[in-house]
């Protein structure tokens, strides 16, 4: 029976049902084609950000051309003043995007869970609303860190004030001692009231008082609270509530 040889430093051949690795060629046109749609949506919200991109690119190289031409490094100074452009208009286009996603969420319900959800590190956030009023679908969304625990009322900040105070309580009866931060997303200036866009950066900044060992027993207290329950209609009683004997024969 012959025996078959491998060359040395051949490539073995992919296995059977194997996916096969993604291409760089490929990878690369998809980041293109992500960073072309970062940029269409920024537009579309904010056109001003063409310009702004036009000023952070062209500026670096309009100042290597010059330097270039003056120094007599007319090719070192202006790759220079192209690769600084490049980084900087990334730079700005990303901040502009941010802006431009929390305009696009001003206004719609779970804004405020959504604005909460992009703190990357040192919070546990719910991603489903802690209370919710059925009629007017104000909601209350919790977060978990280092600072205590924080609640953010979504909706009018007058109206749901009375929603946040109601979880408070509910919260100070699992965890006493925690310090507990009220926040409602709106642009009036008011008491405890944060611009949607300024919400996450101001829950950071928000000063440490409790362990890692601490935050794990809050949360795991907290847990015990359960989710939002679905509202029941007022004037029926679910334990009072007589079935029909007539049907349940048939008649």
């Amino acid at each position: 029976m012959a025996r078959r040889e491998t060359r040395a430093g051949a490539t073995p051949a992919p296995k059977a049902g194997a996916t096969p690795a993604p291409k760089p060629k490929k990878q690369r046109f998809q980041r293109l084609r992500q960073l072309k749609q970062v940029y269409d949506m920024t537009v579309r919200v904010d056109p001003a950000t063409r310009w702004w991109l036009l000023l952070a690119l062209g500026g670096p190289l309009l100042l290597g051309v010059v330097v270039g031409l003056l120094s007599g490094h007319w090719i070192y100074f202006p790759l220079l003043g192209l690769l600084v452009g490049v980084l900087a208009a990334m730079f700005v286009l990303g901040r502009r995007a941010e802006r431009a996603a929390y305009v696009s969420l001003e206004g719609q319900k779970g804004a405020a869970g959504a604005a909460l959800s992009s703190i990357r590190r040192g919070w546990t956030v719910e991603q489903e609303p802690v209370a919710i009023e059925a009629r007017s679908q104000d909601m209350v969304f919790r977060a978990i860190g280092r600072a205590g625990i924080v609640l953010v009322g979504d909706g009018p900040p007058t109206r749901v004030r009375k929603l946040l105070d109601g979880e408070r309580r509910k919260v100070a009866r699992v965890a006493p001692n925690v310090p507990v931060h009220l926040f409602t997303v709106g642009d009036g200036g008011g008491e405890g009231e944060v611009p949607l866009r300024k919400l996450a950066s101001r829950v950071q900044r928000l000063k440490p008082t409790l362990t890692k060992q601490e935050v794990a027993a809050v949360h795991k207290r907290l847990r015990a609270l359960g989710g939002v329950r679905p509202p029941v209609p007022q004037g029926v009683d679910p334990m009072r509530a007589r079935p029909d004997r007539r049907a349940m024969r048939g008649r």
